[in-house]
């Protein structure tokens, strides 16, 4: 890591750590015993970001995007310090969600939240339930996310406090969307949004992560979001997860997602990436039991000097599971769009289905998509696919389109969205899904 990395963004967190190592992390109020295995797993992560270097284009997970920008930046964690009312984020409230968790700067707020299904679940603020469920909490808290060679899971278990916590209990189908909505409000800090789901047996939720910034552009200034998300399903239960990344275009943001999958268990999950100037996803998912299944979307609409990346790893570990998994890119103007789709299928899990497609759209000549789907197949009585291809509008549609009487622009921005608007599909929010088909299509008549 070069000297300037090394002396302002990574130091500048460390030294912020080891101030709360001092303060022994938690509020007095909290200090016992019973949370001793708290403190125990901020203070592993402290130690293994102290091991860790940010990632450059020279590892190879990392080659395509380079986030050497970020590491200039002298950025400390975000404080506390909410002024906003229900007024301020009423364009992104969700109609049919009852269930709201609000954190603002990654701090909750629960003057802006609201909870009315606590005969259907357990949810609320990770940091005030630590002394309620707290077997719960520490059976899966920090157990599924990978900490090892992962700088970033490691700062955000580190500066771990306040974040999302439910729990769908068994045979319970919770009725309608949980709304967790992370709101960016302070410029030239980080934020450390945690999320941690579990469905127990028999269960149904439909969980819908929302990332967003009240302003855009130079008005809210950089920030940088390093968010975690921990999602495990036991026995037949089903979760149905969108994901929404629209921060403000000066942004970093940087997640990692872990979900366990146990027997008969289902997935189902939408990720959607507009905003940020440079975004990584890392999703890794994991067949931990047998006759699980998985169904993966994503869609990412860059432009401008955007980059977006995401990483996926599928891992089959147990036989007679299923995944699929289609991924759409749409790069204009000189932005940047990755895709590194991995699918493991280990010795054990014989007949394994699994597929998966990249499909890219390239909208200008300076616009870039790196794309690079692989099959790890360790198994011989599988079914596995995959395919990538990467292409702009197809010169005969927009022929047919133009002799319908449409002039070229609206032909070429009608099948831009066209290519998008097929992922939004899978979304099953109403509300949720005309909003961001409204954004796509924003997005295309501005191109």
């Amino acid at each position: 890591m070069n000297e300037i990395a090394k002396n302002d963004y990574l130091t500048c967190l460390l030294n912020s750590l080891s101030a709360r190592r001092e303060d022994n992390f938690l509020p007095e109020s909290q200090q016992n015993e019973k949370l001793s295995w708290l403190k125990q797993l901020r203070a592993e992560a402290i130690d293994q970001a102290g091991q860790l270097k940010l990632p450059t284009t020279k590892d190879e997970e990392w080659r395509f995007t380079d986030i050497s920008p970020l590491a200039k930046l002298p950025f400390k964690p975000a404080r506390t310090s909410s002024t906003l009312e229900l007024n301020d984020i009423q364009p992104f409230l969700i109609e049919e969600a009852n269930n709201r968790l609000v954190f603002v700067d990654g701090y909750f707020a629960p003057d802006l939240s609201n909870i009315l299904g606590k005969d259907q679940l357990i949810i609320g603020n990770l940091s005030s339930l630590t002394t309620h469920p707290v077997t719960e909490i520490k059976h899966h808290l920090g157990q599924h996310i990978q900490l090892k060679n992962n700088i970033f899971a490691a700062l955000n278990t580190a500066f771990l406090q306040d974040g999302a916590f439910i729990v769908a209990p068994k045979n319970i189908a919770v009725s309608k969307p949980i709304h967790l909505l992370f709101i960016a409000t302070q410029k030239e800090t980080t934020n450390y949004p945690r999320i941690l789901v579990v469905g127990k047996e028999n269960s149904q939720m439909t969980l819908i992560e929302d990332y967003v910034a009240l302003q855009d552009g130079a008005a809210n200034g950089a920030y940088i979001t390093n968010s975690v998300v921990e999602l495990n399903l036991a026995a037949n239960a089903q979760a149905q997860h969108i994901r929404i990344q629209r921060e403000n275009t000066n942004a970093f943001h940087l997640a990692n997602g872990a979900v366990s999958l146990d027997h008969a268990s289902r997935y189902q999950a939408a990720n959607i990436t507009l905003g940020a100037q440079i975004s990584r996803y890392n999703l890794d998912i994991s067949f931990i039991s047998e006759a699980a299944e998985c169904v993966v979307h994503g869609l990412t609409m860059v432009a401008n000097t955007q980059l977006a990346d995401t990483h996926t790893s599928i891992d089959h570990l147990k036989p007679n599971c299923t995944s699929h998994q289609q991924h759409k890119c749409i790069a204009d103007d000189s932005a940047r769009a990755v895709f590194n789709g991995k699918i493991i299928v280990r010795p054990n899990a014989q007949r394994t289905n699994s597929s998966q497609s990249s499909r890219n759209l390239l909208l200008s000549g300076k616009a870039q998509i790196d794309t690079k789907p692989q099959l790890e197949i360790f198994a011989d009585d599988v079914k596995c696919a995959h395919g990538a291809t990467v292409g702009q509008l197809d010169n005969e549609e927009i022929f047919y389109l133009k002799s319908r009487g449409l002039p070229e622009l609206v032909a070429r921005n009608l099948l831009t969205y066209a290519f998008g608007a097929e992922v939004l599909d899978h979304i099953p929010v109403n509300s949720l899904k005309h909003k961001l088909e409204q954004t796509v299509l924003n997005q295309t008549q501005s191109s």
